[in-house]
């Protein structure tokens, strides 16, 4: 497997003034995302900051075999399939440092 950095953004059909949390069949789209991570394919999600609130624009984490294993997985979307949110961008990534899964050290 190999890792990729996937970014998407809020597409034709992503209603202009609501948060991701109120745009039309959020709960589907989560709901997939979800399966999705649990499958293993996402290991970490998240919006880019500032972006939650308006046209969206989101980082993934994958892990896969090639790229067209990320396209096949994200088309069936509930919110890419309705054109609410479109996959910009599909890299290879290597991590160097870190690892993910552990939970960041808290702040003082």
């Amino acid at each position: 497997m190999s890792l990729f950095a996937v970014t998407r953004e809020a597409g034709p059909a992503w209603a202009d003034g609501k948060g991701a949390f109120e745009q039309p069949g959020g709960n589907d789209h989560a709901g997939y995302m979800n399966e999705l991570a649990e499958s293993g394919l996402i290991i970490a999600a998240g919006p880019l900051a500032g972006s939650e609130n308006g046209r969206i624009r989101v980082l993934l984490i994958a892990d896969a075999d090639d790229e067209a294993e990320i396209v096949r997985h994200l088309a069936t979307d509930p919110w890419e399939r309705t054109q609410q949110i479109q996959t910009t961008t599909i890299e290879p990534w290597m991590l160097l440092a870190g690892a993910l899964g552990t939970p960041a050290p808290e702040q003082d």
